[in-house]
Parts: C-alpha cells; structure tokens; sequence
C-alpha cells in the first residue's frame, strides 16, 4: 500500500513539474497555427479561424471526465451563451491525447457534447498540438483571442472553480465586457486551477 501511494505522488509530482515548464502564451502574442484544422463532434474538420466571431474567439481547453470540469459544467455553459451573444466564437478542445483509447476518446467526446447541449465546436486536438501552442496546461481553462489572434485573456472562468457558491469575481465575463466597451482588460491573466492536461507520455 505504501508503494502505491509512492507512486501515486510521484506521478503527481512530475506531472506538475512538466506542467511548469510548458510556457504560457504571453497576453498580446499572436497564436500560431490558427488554420490547424481539428476534428469536430459533428465530424467536420475545424480550425480555430473557422469559430472566428466577429469580435473575436473563446478557446477553452476541456474534456469529459475532470472533477473540476464537471464542477464547471453549468458555469463553461453560460460562458459559450456569454461569448456568443457577445459576437464572440466558441471552441472547446479536448487535448488529453493520453486518454484518447479512454474517457477522451472521441465517441465519448460525442456522447459528453451531445449530453452537455453544446452550442459550440468540439474538437479533438491530436498530440496535443494546440495545447502546446497556447501553452494550456489544465482543464479547464480559457483563452480570447481577437479576429488577428492576438491573446486578449486567459485563465479561468472565475475566482472559485471548486465551488460555485463562492464565486465573487467572474474573471471572462468581465473580459467580455470590457471587449465589447472597447476598454483594456482589468485581469488579462488568471491562475487556472484543474486536472493537467494529459499529454501522451
């Protein structure tokens, strides 16, 4: 039993420790790789351009399974209602690639949309591809970007992801409508607190 639970820190450990050293896009880069197409839940073939808005995208990193994913699941589903009525696109990516044969696997991906109702894009992101570009490391976790692909936020939703009866800043709404007043971003970076991604190994 004490071996086990060696082990269990001990992954735990390196996780956070590969996490570390994955670098974040910085607020006002340009993110590469936008025509990437990934695959939808529909089955179509789509890039982050291709969830463009008018004023701009929301890419949240996401899966099915994570505790603090489930635990934002009403909260990730009024942030795709916010952006989109705020002329921003929406797209979810799922980048667990080591959990593709899994609780990632794209049926189960199809299955999770299809129960969550979503209103957006769905997206397997193979090798992980896109996180590694946008530096995402945990589930969930946001960025907006503008029509140039420039990062205008990123972090989390809000201020309480483990509990939403304690939420008193809500981080990407306020970024929302200080983008659709035209002002600078109070918060442009946030800390996201979740499961890692789960890159293949």
């Amino acid at each position: 039993m004490k071996n086990i639970v060696a082990l269990l820190i001990s992954i735990c450990f390196f996780a956070t420790i590969y996490a570390q050293d994955i670098q974040s896009a910085k607020i006002g880069s340009t993110i590469a790789k936008m025509d990437v197409k990934m695959k939808d839940v529909s089955g179509n073939p789509v890039s982050i351009y291709d969830a463009m808005g008018n004023r701009g995208v929301l890419v949240i990193f996401s899966c099915n399974t994570c505790p603090y994913v489930i635990k934002n699941e009403e909260r990730i589903l009024q942030a795709i209602a916010y952006a989109q009525k705020n002329s921003l696109g929406v797209i979810i990516v799922n980048s667990n690639e080591d959990k593709r044969n899994d609780d990632d696997s794209y049926s189960a991906m199809q299955e999770y949309a299809k129960k969550q109702g979503f209103s957006c894009y769905y997206v397997v992101d193979s090798n992980s591809e896109m996180a590694n570009v946008f530096g995402a490391t945990r589930t969930p976790e946001t960025f907006i970007l503008n029509k140039e692909g420039t990062v205008l936020y990123k972090g989390a939703l809000d201020d309480s992801p483990a509990d939403a009866k304690k939420v008193t800043k809500l981080y990407l709404q306020q970024a929302i409508d200080e983008i659709v007043a035209n002002k600078p971003i109070t918060n442009t970076a946030t800390k996201s607190i979740g499961c890692t991604i789960k890159r293949k190994s």
